[in-house]
């Protein structure tokens, strides 16, 4: 099972705890850690990705291990502790003002 930490605005909006565990079939990258997250709460489904292109809404980012893995490729696989449920995969909501 893979855990992901869900924002606030995301748990209201989808009625999701803060943190999921996840069934993911194949490897375990981030494409398909969201489209189990999606599959599972699909109220969630274009709030974290763009319906159409997929990609990563802008003020949303992903950790995992400390990492920011943002800007990495969807298909990568994640570190093995994301994998073995050890760490968990965060979803963040960034914080935009002036």
């Amino acid at each position: 099972m893979v855990r992901v930490v869900v924002p606030s605005p995301l748990r209201t909006l989808g009625q999701v705890p803060a943190e999921v565990a996840l069934e993911v079939k194949g490897p375990v990258t981030q494409r398909t850690i969201l489209d189990a997250l999606e599959s599972k709460y699909p109220a969630l489904c274009g709030t974290i990705r763009d319906h159409v292109t997929k990609k990563r809404r802008a003020l949303v980012r992903f950790y995992a291990c400390s990492e920011d893995l943002s800007n990495e490729p969807m298909d990568a696989p994640l570190p093995e502790a994301v994998a073995k449920g050890e760490e968990p995969y965060l979803i963040v909501a960034s914080i935009a003002g002036g």
